[in-house]
């Protein structure tokens, strides 16, 4: 996949999520999931153009792992608002699945800058 192209489908998926958020119902739950899910959510791609931008290979896996970090920790923001029945599952399906695929991204981009610099 090309740097443009991940970095606009982060940039849609951070649009997503500010969607998701602005649409919890206002409960003390909510908001809480919803404020964590925000930075976590939209803090992906922000992640990902300083991982563009890294000095060295060292640097890259470094703000790449930041990206693996922050993607998973979306999901499981996500599965809290499914399983807590704030949010219906069915419509946090494609949240989960699109999350799931750059956490799966990330983690390969990563192994793959490891190996060419023999981190």
């Amino acid at each position: 996949m090309k740097h443009e192209d991940l970095s606009q489908r982060t940039k849609e998926f951070a649009l997503r999520i500010i969607k998701l958020v602005s649409s919890l119902p206002r409960t003390r739950e909510a908001n809480v999931i919803g404020y964590q899910i925000m930075k976590s959510g939209t803090s992906i791609g922000a992640n990902y153009r300083e991982a563009k931008r890294a000095r060295s290979q060292v640097d890259f896996v470094s703000k790449i792992g930041v990206c693996e970090q922050e993607s998973d920790e979306t999901i499981y923001w996500l599965e809290l608002l499914s399983e807590s029945e704030i949010v219906p599952a069915m419509r946090l399906k494609g949240l989960i699945d699109e999350a799931s695929q750059l956490l799966a991204i990330f983690i390969t981009s990563s192994k793959t800058a490891k190996r060419r610099s023999q981190i």
